[in-house]
């Protein structure tokens, strides 16, 4: 009897009030709204390009495609302009994800070591970076000065370094690299280069990925620097090209590769869907890129961000 008392009472005990039980189910309840927020303008922008062009300009697309077809996807690849603009983009995304992943890292670890000479000072000069800077006027003179302008070195050499980054950078390495570890390197005979491609390197997987991703995201989805800096359309980014269409709505179907009558005339009736293909298509590169990088990205920015 005893026994069976105390049993009920550890089951008085453990059984949740109903004012959790509430604060819980609206917990989910809100969470549910905002996944469906997040996903359904992706499953709407999907639909809208496989339907027909009528039921897309009539607002019938709600949530499923409606005369499935992929006429739109059809007349993306076939438009050379477009196309190139895509090759452009991955072009300048490498480069950038290269060249400022190595910069970042390089100086965020140089930044790190507390025997650097004038570190304090330059990690204030790199911060002061964050709030001014010379302005668009300046930096487009600057660019043109360079020699930059109409060359794709326009869209990788400014973008080259984010001091954001940089700081989440310097910070991991304070973080994770200890000072001890260094000192019995140098014991073993590594010197400098040694150490940082040997072994800091290969501890700091987590703030690459996290350098890789924001890098190749933020280049991918820039067309400002593609907008001021270049002319030629052959240089275009896939952002300015997609930009062109959503924003000014224009689209020359005599760019297409055969421009015969017929052709311009199905362009035309899929301009209104051609918008949300272009958007999947842009979209793709990154939604495979991140599955890779997601571990990583997460622990590199809880790590980085822990002081600085």
């Amino acid at each position: 009897m005893a026994k069976g008392a105390r049993v009920r009472e550890q089951a008085r005990v453990v059984r949740e009030p109903l004012s959790d039980k509430a604060l819980q189910g609206g917990l989910v309840v809100i969470l549910l709204i905002f996944a469906v927020s997040i996903i359904y303008p992706l499953v709407y922008v999907v639909s809208a390009s496989l339907s027909d062009a009528s039921a897309v300009r009539s607002g019938e697309v709600v949530l499923f495609p409606v005369g499935f077809g992929f006429e739109a996807y059809q007349a993306l690849f076939d438009s050379p302009v477009l196309l190139r603009s895509f090759l452009n983009s991955l072009g300048y995304s490498g480069a950038v994800i290269l060249l400022g992943t190595s910069i970042t890292m390089a100086a965020g670890y140089a930044l790190s070591r507390k025997d650097l000479p004038f570190r304090r000072v330059l990690t204030f000069l790199i911060m002061l970076t964050m709030l001014f800077s010379g302005g668009m006027i300046p930096t487009y003179l600057l660019v043109q000065s360079l020699g930059l302008l109409n060359t794709p070195w326009a869209m990788v050499l400014p973008a080259a370094v984010s001091v954001w980054q940089l700081i989440i950078t310097k910070a991991f390495f304070e973080t994770t690299i200890p000072h001890e570890l260094l000192e019995s390197s140098r014991m073993d005979g590594a010197n400098d280069f040694t150490f940082f491609f040997r072994i800091a390197l290969p501890l700091s997987i987590p703030i690459l990925a996290v350098n890789m991703l924001l890098y190749g995201v933020s280049t991918w989805n820039a067309y400002f620097n593609g907008l001021i800096y270049l002319t030629d359309e052959s240089l275009y980014p896939m952002q300015l090209a997609m930009r062109n269409i959503l924003v000014q709505n224009t689209f020359d179907a005599t760019k297409l590769a055969e421009a015969d009558p017929q052709k311009i005339a199905q362009m035309q009736e899929v301009a209104a869907k051609l918008k949300f293909a272009l958007i999947v298509v842009s979209s793709i590169p990154p939604l495979i890129a991140y599955p890779f990088v997601q571990k990583h990205f997460v622990k590199g920015m809880m790590l980085g961000s822990v002081k600085g």
